[in-house]
This record gives C-alpha cells, structure tokens and sequence, in this order.
C-alpha cells in the first residue's frame, strides 16, 4: 500500500495516528491557554491574637488591648494593598480573621470586622484567663480546605506560633505557597523558629507601618495586675521541669522512651498540656510569647534527659 495514501484513522496507520496526535496537541494547547488566562488567587490569614500581642507591645509597650485601640479597619485595607503589591498578578480571595471570644459570640468589634467587606470573621474560644483556644486549627482546617480546592495559590500567614506549623505543611501538601508575615519584636523575635523554616517566604513590618493604626486609650494610665509582669526565662524554665517531673510520675518510663525519640519536638497533645498547665503555673500568657515557649520545653526535656 502507498504511504501517502489516506487511510481512515481507526486503522491505525501512520496517517491515523498523526491526526490523532494532531487533535491531542490541540486540545492541549487550548486548556494551557485557558489556564494562562486564570489568574493565580492569594488569600491573607490573620491570627489577631499574635497581631494584637505583637503590635500593642512594638507600638505602645504592652499586649494588653484594653489599653490602646487599633484601628482595625484601615489596617486590614493596608495589608490587602501590600499583599496587591507582593502579588502582582494576583486577585484577592479575602482576608481570614482569627479571634477569641466567649462562647464564640462576636464582640461589637468583632462584628464590625465582619461587615467589612472581602472579610471573614472565625472565632476560637476565649476561657476565664483570657486565652484563645481553638484558633490554630481554624486556621489549619482553612488553609488546608483552600489549598485543596485549588482556591488559593498564595497565603500570606500573620502569625508566629509554632502549632501553625502544621497549618503550613498542610497548605504547601496541595500545591499552596506559605508566606509568612511578622511584626517586629522590640527585642528578640516573636515567631517560632520552626515555623519560620517551614514557609516559603518570610516578611516583617515595623513599627512604622503600625503606627497609623494604634492608639492609646487616653483613660486612667493602665496599671497591669502583679500576675501580668512578664516572667523571667528562669522562671519558665523551671516550670517546664516541674510539670516535666509531674508529667513522668504520672505516666512512667514506658511513655518517656516513646516520646525520647521526637526530641526537640513534643507531640501536639504534650505540647498543649504543658502550655496549659504552665499558664496555670505562671498565672500568664504565653501566646505569640514564643521566646518563653521555647524555654518552657527546653525545661521539660531537660528534666526528662536527666531521668533517662
């Protein structure tokens, strides 16, 4: 037969699978010009907690947000127009914004915060000392969700404990670059180190760009309770060993050989009894304290390493 003849494709002739390959490349490259007209979506995740603590402390010398306002609002519109800037070619999603309440009801300024728009209020626990609970795992759940779901290419993460670790290694699983972004710590940092090896990129603000936004409350100058000071790294320590020793009395050699093996790190559960109980201890905060947490485990496993 003649090679140039025409033969119908379905024989499976040279000609047939030329065409077919022909139609293939086609329709390839129809769906690359299709994704290439897609734009790529960001989405910017705020953990408040860390962003009040951070920015109250850079701009007014303390965490505590009855003694200065922020201006919540125009802060969030000034992030959204660095975020525009960082991704150029970017669109917008929305802002996630991570708080604590009481039985998870809206404070009125929550609430405003939800009206605005391309904003989305999550709200964690608040408990009788003032602790948020449950916020870290909103923030892992969404991540995770948007990632998986193709909606997001970036997120910028506001935040710096290292429980959102997990949230990170979530997202980046399904395709998502982490962008984490911090608030600068008058002294030392006040983001985990483990979570800043796991982004993708890393960005601080100082004080400068918080400024505009926070004022003090012209009231009664603000007089923090004695249990309120900061305590010393000393003190944490030997918190850490204290509950350390507890911890082993009450589950026994057997479980420290399982849990010698994961050192420096803590498994999840270990980790949130210890922060817990060391609070309880202090009768303080160590939320986006992530210096004191630090010293808080480094004092667990130094008692456990002397027992072994």
């Amino acid at each position: 037969m003649d090679m140039d003849e025409t033969i119908d494709e379905s024989d499976g002739t040279e000609s047939g699978i030329t065409a077919c390959l022909e139609r293939t490349n086609g329709l390839l490259e129809r769906m690359l010009a299709e994704v290439a007209k897609t734009p790529s979506t960001h989405a910017i995740f705020v953990d408040a907690g860390y962003l009040y603590a951070a920015t109250g402390r850079l701009v007014t010398g303390t965490e505590d947000r009855r003694a200065f306002e922020l201006d919540a609002e125009a802060l969030i519109d000034a992030l959204i127009d660095k975020a525009r800037t960082i991704f150029a070619d970017s669109r917008l999603l929305r802002v996630y914004w991570y708080d604590g309440a009481r039985r998870r009801i809206h404070t009125a300024e929550q609430q405003s915060i939800a009206e605005l728009p391309d904003v989305k209020v999550r709200l964690g626990n608040l408990n009788a000392n003032n602790q948020q609970k449950g916020v870290d795992s909103l923030i892992r759940s969404d991540l995770e969700s948007l990632a998986r779901h193709r909606a997001i290419s970036d997120a910028a993460l506001i935040g710096g404990d290292e429980d959102l670790v997990s949230a990170v290694e979530a997202a980046q699983g399904y395709g998502a670059r982490v962008h984490l972004w911090g608030i600068e710590a008058p002294d030392g940092r006040n983001q985990a180190d483990p979570l800043l090896w796991e982004v993708d990129s890393q960005r601080t603000f100082d004080a400068d760009f918080f400024k505009p936004f926070v004022t003090r409350r012209p009231a009664v100058p603000y007089e923090p309770p004695a249990t309120a000071l900061r305590p010393s790294r000393d003190d944490v320590r030997f918190v850490g060993a204290q509950i350390s020793a507890k911890w082993l009395s009450a589950r026994g050699r057997e479980a420290l050989v399982g849990l010698l093996p994961g050192h420096p790190y803590l498994p999840g559960s270990v980790d949130q009894e210890l922060l817990v109980e060391a609070e309880r201890l202090l009768d303080y905060s160590l939320r986006g304290q992530s210096d004191l947490r630090r010293v808080l485990r480094d004092g667990f496993w130094d008692h456990l390493q002397k027992c072994y």
